[in-house]
């Protein structure tokens, strides 16, 4: 019964979904109907250092809402490292009918040969009418591998080492109000794969695969993507009540520039269900995403893996690249509380749940729990940006986590 709850959960969730009403654009500056002023670490710091606030015109077209964070925590691979994450908030057209635009960079670097530059963009264009979405990376990357078994020990870890380039890039058309359908492009590039064990064929052997699993080669994966967005929310940064679904196609194949054929297919459902509609923040939001590779040949790294989402978001309280298989369902819930009347402090609350398919039988055998919860701070009230502490765990892992933006 277990191995159909993913079918069934597909099945039944759209209907749940887009059955509800759908809420109208919310004032993320000012979310409570009541008469409390929100505030944010930008208010403090100007009320210590007597700075006057600029005159408040609202959030208007071409303005940019800033917010930066600096910090030293732990990320996926060895060693810690020192992140600066910078977010930028900003409307290309009347708040009434765009929403809002972000671009995050968030380099990073450690002492023991990791470090990145990725940056993400998503844009929208005056009155919604286009959407434009972007991911650039380069990064050295060493990373941890536990092969294609869910059980597989925490101690039979491989480390792989590579550099790798990514560029995705999608422009979506508006047909209806919330529906956006258009294609685009992505480009991944693993470069100089160092594989630390005996040789290639003990490493083929452990992870039972043979695409892209080759030591001292560049692997190339490149083609189209048809892309379909459905989406009611007015700000991804930090969502308030809506409805978020993105189904992505992609087909890489060897005319682009592809080593192998294969295609893949992604399917991502939210929902935010505000309890109260008035007084503090209180939401529930709910994540699912079911991820498959549709053909043989995609390379091993290009599998589904937990963490590894578009956003790279998902897992919290699970190592990142901790499951890899054909296939992948996950599923996270989250409560969101405000703490304080004027929006400066909330909490959160939150579990998640993923299986990836067994190798040999193709099939959901093995589901790993996670859990959490976590402190949010206003950084930014006119972006509604929290700096986001999260403590996560799970059977074997524990970690701490800072980010500026919700998960999801």
């Amino acid at each position: 019964m277990i191995r159909r709850l993913p079918v069934l959960f597909f099945c039944l969730l759209p209907g749940a979904l887009f059955a509800q009403n759908i809420y109208k654009s919310i004032d993320t500056a000012y979310y409570s109907p009541d008469t409390v002023q929100q505030r944010d670490l930008i208010d403090i710091f100007r009320s210590i250092y007597k700075v006057k606030p600029r005159p408040d015109t609202g959030q208007k077209k071409g303005k940019i809402y800033f917010s930066f964070l600096p910090v030293a925590t732990g990320v996926q691979g060895p060693g810690r490292a020192l992140i600066t994450s910078t977010t930028m908030g900003f409307y290309l057209g009347e708040k009434a009918n765009t929403k809002l635009s972000s671009i995050s960079f968030t380099p990073y670097f450690n002492l023991k040969g990791r470090y990145g530059i990725p940056i993400r963009s998503n844009i929208w264009l005056n009155n919604d009418n286009w959407n434009i979405q972007g991911d650039t990376r380069f990064l050295v990357y060493p990373t941890y591998t536990w092969g294609l078994i869910g059980n597989q020990p925490e101690s039979n870890s491989f480390l792989l080492n590579y550099k790798y380039v990514r560029f995705y890039q999608s422009a979506l058309k508006r047909i209806t109000s919330y529906f956006f359908a258009g294609i685009g492009y992505d480009f991944d590039s693993y470069i100089d794969l160092d594989i630390t064990s005996p040789n290639d064929n003990a490493f083929r052997k452990y992870t039972g695969y043979k695409y892209g699993t080759m030591a001292d080669q560049t692997f190339f994966s490149s083609g189209p993507t048809v892309n379909l967005l459905y989406d009611t929310r007015n700000n991804s940064i930090n969502p308030v009540p809506g409805v978020y679904a993105n189904l992505i196609y992609r087909y890489s194949a060897v005319p682009f520039g592809s080593n192998n054929n294969w295609q893949s297919l992604y399917i991502d459902l939210r929902k935010y269900v505000s309890i109260t509609n008035y007084g503090p923040k209180n939401i529930l939001a709910f994540w699912s995403y079911y991820w498959t590779s549709l053909t043989p040949g995609t390379p091993y790294l290009d599998l589904p893996s937990i963490g590894m989402d578009p956003y790279q978001r998902s897992g919290r309280g699970i190592e990142q690249s901790r499951y890899r298989g054909q296939r992948l369902f996950y599923f996270e819930s989250e409560f969101r509380r405000d703490i304080t009347r004027d929006g400066l402090l909330g909490f959160v609350v939150f579990a998640n749940i993923n299986s990836t398919s067994e190798i040999n039988t193709n099939r959901f055998e093995y589901w790993h729990p996670a859990g959490g919860t976590g402190l949010r701070i206003k950084f930014n009230k006119r972006s509604n940006t929290n700096i986001c502490i999260d403590y996560a765990f799970s059977k074997n892992y524990q970690a701490g986590l800072i980010n500026l933006g919700e998960a999801f």
